[in-house]
């Protein structure tokens, strides 16, 4: 039961005009975007989920290109659900949040099996299958099938929290919003709706300077009455993170081929290619022991300055280290030397692709 908040007493959007106002503004300034199908169209539940997926935590134009690499490598679910495992993870490096590629990977096969390759047209049946949860769920019945399903992203939580001045900082509002989004979603043209909400928080209703002179809805706002619509949301404080330390090892050997490892398919970067590191430890760590750690014993050579990169929850520092290895070095178990022409098709993560650059740029 969600009580009362004191934004319940100011004005509340009416939900007709406002669905009609804002469908009336999307047949005009709709986004063209690849995987959105054009007026009058059939979306491809392929494409919908795929999108979606893609674009949770990550931005549009971030996603693009990755978008289409994939369909032109996997064109049907059934062909992502037949591709190896490697092949997947290499098309989705440096996207970010890995798992994403893991339970893509994974919902594509059931699909294939389980639904002969057809996604199920309601919203349980979706909600079951790996990697899709409420939002992707209801995105996917709306835009995909068309049918009503309250959808909300970031986006639309901005100017859902506008639309009603919700006090409440996220993500404690986030029953809230859902409410107030049920109250605003029609019944006709859902999917439509769903894109539209999501494009004017994109394009007018966006995070700062909103362009609220040119919303379709101003006139339901009550933030923009007030005047104060840029505050919102209002967010809690946000946590410090604890930065994290380690060394890498960036082995070539004569022949020009890299040593590589694969991390474990659970946790972190689970499954993704990666030059040999040290555990990530949350107190800097004495660099005069890190070769200790080496895969191979060799003449290792620091080389500055550290990568560093953000994660979601901490940011990293990596030493990296530089050797070079007689022709025929062996692998150590569990690792293996990937020729250089051949780095591209490795799952690297963005981490890693910034230590090696900079380890074959010293060696």
């Amino acid at each position: 039961m969600i009580k009362p908040s004191a934004s319940d007493s100011k004005p509340k959007p009416a939900s007709a005009p406002h669905a009609a106002l804002l469908l009336d503004w999307y047949d005009q300034a709709r986004r063209v975007l690849p995987w959105r199908a054009l007026p009058h169209e059939q979306a491809d539940p392929y494409r919908v989920w795929l999108s979606e997926v893609m674009l949770q935590q990550t931005t549009v134009q971030a996603v693009k290109p990755y978008f289409e690499t994939f369909l032109r490598l996997f064109p049907t679910v059934e062909s992502l659900a037949s591709a190896p495992t490697e092949q997947v993870m290499s098309a989705w490096a440096g996207l970010g949040y890995y798992s994403r590629a893991r339970n893509l990977h994974a919902c594509a096969k059931q699909v294939s099996t389980q639904y002969q390759g057809e996604f199920p047209r309601d919203y349980n049946s979706l909600k079951a299958l790996p990697g899709i949860g409420d939002y992707t769920a209801s995105a996917i019945m709306a835009i995909a099938f068309d049918e009503r399903a309250v959808v909300v992203d970031g986006n639309v939580e901005r100017v859902i929290t506008r639309l009603f001045r919700i006090e409440q900082p996220l993500p404690l509002s986030k029953p809230a919003i859902k409410q107030r989004a049920e109250q605003l979603t029609p019944h006709e043209r859902s999917g439509d709706y769903a894109q539209a909400m999501m494009d004017l928080g994109a394009t007018l209703c966006t995070p700062r300077s909103p362009s609220c002179f040119l919303c379709p809805v101003r006139g339901h706002c009550a933030g923009n009455k007030s005047g104060d619509e840029a505050t919102f949301p209002r967010k809690l404080p946000k946590k410090s993170r604890e930065t994290r330390y380690g060394a890498a090892f960036m082995c070539l050997r004569a022949d020009g081929a890299v040593l590589l490892r694969t991390r474990p398919d659970k946790g972190l970067l689970g499954g993704m290619s990666e030059i040999p590191t040290t555990h990530w430890d949350a107190e800097a760590t004495d660099p005069t022991k890190d070769t200790a750690h080496a895969p191979l014993e060799l003449n290792w050579q620091q080389v500055l300055p550290p990568v560093r990169h953000v994660f979601t929850h901490f940011p990293l520092v990596l030493r990296v280290y530089i050797a070079q290895a007689p022709l025929g070095t062996e692998a150590p178990e569990g690792m293996r030397f990937t020729p250089r022409q051949a780095l591209s098709g490795e799952a690297l993560p963005t981490i890693m692709v910034k230590a090696i650059a900079l380890g074959l740029d010293n060696l």
